[in-house]
Order: C-alpha cells, then sequence, then structure tokens
C-alpha cells in the first residue's frame, strides 16, 4: 500500500518550522521519533506530528510542560506540569475557509515541481523558496496545473519570475528543495473572535468523553501562521472572547509564527 504521506514530506514541512527561530528543535525531533516508534497508521503518524509542531510555541510559554502520552484521542495530548497530569486538546481555527482548498492544491502542485528539480540536481537547487502569484491565477483543473508546475519549475531554474509567478525568494536550506508561498501580512485581515467562540462550543460538546484520568483538561486553540488558510492580523472584537463558558480548565489562542499567546480562560 502507497504511503499517503512520505517521510520525506514530513522532513520537508519541518524545515520550513526549522526557519522559525522560536522552534525548539530537539523536544521536537524527540516527540517524532516518539510518534514514529508507535503503532499508528502512517496517516495518523503525520497528523500528531503536524499538531505537535503547531504546539512548539505553546512549549516556549510553558517550558515545565512534559508530554507523556503523544498518541491518545480526546483530548489530543496527555503532559505533566507542576506535578499535575494535563490533558491537552489542539484544535485550528480557520480563518479563510474559501483559501483551504486552494492551498492543498498548491501543495500539491510545490511537491510535483520539488520532484522535477530535485531529479534534476539536487543539490544545486536545494533552499526554500517563497513564491508570489499574479492576481487571479487559477489553479482548479489539471491542464492549468501542469503549466503552473512548469512556471515554477522555470523560475527557480531561472531564478526569475515566469508565467504564473510573480516573485520568488530562496532561503538557506542544506539539503533539500521546498516550495511555499511568499508570506504577506494584509494589516486590515482581522479573525472574528466568533469563530473562536464557535469552536470552543463545539469541543464543549466533547468535553464529557475525553480522559477523566487527567486532573485538568486545557484547550489550545491554534491560528497556523504558515498557512494562507489560518493566517490573521488582529483578533476582532477580542473582547468578547471574555463572555466564554466552558468546562476546559484554561483556554489559550496561539499563534505560531511570534509565539504569541491570548489566555481565553
Amino acid at each position: 500500500m502507497k504511503k499517503t504521506f512520505s517521510d520525506e514530506d514530513l522532513i520537508k514541512n519541518l524545515s520550513l518550522y526549522y526557519l522559525n527561530r522560536h522552534l525548539k528543535k530537539k523536544p521536537i525531533e524527540k516527540y517524532h521519533r516518539t510518534i514514529d516508534e508507535s503503532p499508528l497508521h502512517d496517516r495518523e503518524k503525520y497528523r500528531k506530528k503536524s499538531e505537535i509542531l503547531l504546539l512548539n510555541s505553546f512549549m516556549h510559554h510553558f517550558p515545565e510542560v512534559k508530554f507523556e502520552n503523544l498518541t491518545c484521542e480526546s483530548p489530543d495530548f496527555i503532559a505533566k506540569l507542576n506535578d499535575k497530569k494535563i490533558g491537552i486538546e489542539l484544535t485550528e481555527v480557520i480563518n479563510h475557509l474559501e483559501m483551504k482548498k486552494v492551498e492543498s492544491t498548491l501543495n500539491k502542485i510545490f511537491r510535483q515541481a520539488e520532484i522535477l528539480l530535485e531529479q534534476e540536481d539536487t543539490t544545486k537547487y536545494r533552499g526554500v523558496y517563497f513564491l508570489e502569484f499574479h492576481p487571479n491565477v487559477k489553479f482548479d483543473n489539471l491542464e492549468v496545473q501542469q503549466e503552473n508546475i512548469i512556471n515554477i519549475y522555470k523560475s527557480i531554474k531561472k531564478n526569475k519570475p515566469v508565467g504564473c509567478v510573480k516573485s520568488v525568494r530562496k532561503s538557506f536550506h542544506r539539503r533539500n528543495v521546498f516550495i511555499t508561498h511568499e508570506y504577506s501580512m494584509n494589516l486590515f485581515d482581522e479573525l472574528c473572535s466568533e469563530k473562536i467562540l464557535e469552536l470552543i462550543e463545539k469541543k464543549n460538546e466533547k468535553f464529557p468523553y475525553y480522559d477523566t484520568s487527567v486532573d485538568e483538561c486545557w484547550l489550545v486553540i491554534v491560528s497556523d501562521m504558515n498557512s494562507i488558510a489560518s493566517r490573521y492580523t488582529f483578533i476582532q472584537d477580542k473582547e468578547h472572547l471574555k463572555e466564554v463558558k466552558s468546562p476546559f480548565h484554561k483556554i489559550f489562542h496561539l499563534e505560531n509564527l511570534c509565539g504569541n499567546i491570548t489566555s481565553i480562560k
């Protein structure tokens, strides 16, 4: 059976986070090895590894936290903090639902372009490439996708924009070819507090089914700032978050780029 995610895919995912100076590499690598040694299916291993990456900034705010169970469900992780057993439920808030599907397609296109470059000469092209596309570029049909893959391949090979690519920026990487979308901050890109409150309400409904052996259960809501579907600049009507009612002992909103954390409860 063909793997849904390859080990190389995950290495590339982790490599992007290595560019973030906040990354605690050693614990992340240790946790990934622990997940690899578990009997989970490959798809579940990938999901768990991606989740623990999102919690990297959380570990900076709570350096004493030690994860004891990385492969459980309901909650996602069990950790130890100040002699307490803490269940941690992790969930991502999607700020741009319409971009989620586009981003998934983009990642597949990037992977195909990476393969072309690596097949030609990995040593020559290794690096992290941040691409910006012209407005109104389409990615929705196979013919256009193939054309875009070639344009991305040529842009990196020539080190200048070609076709759909508006700009290309390269950052050092010692092993692989990694392509991602250029990060751009929109000053008016708000995350509506209602989305956070709706997410909390959904998790509240599942709370009775969580592991009852833990001393406390925390909910960590993450905005994955490396994802174009999850980015935001500010939380709109942030004061509404103070009205939250939940059985979770603590609730946090975390963004993983600069590591900013908001205590909701």
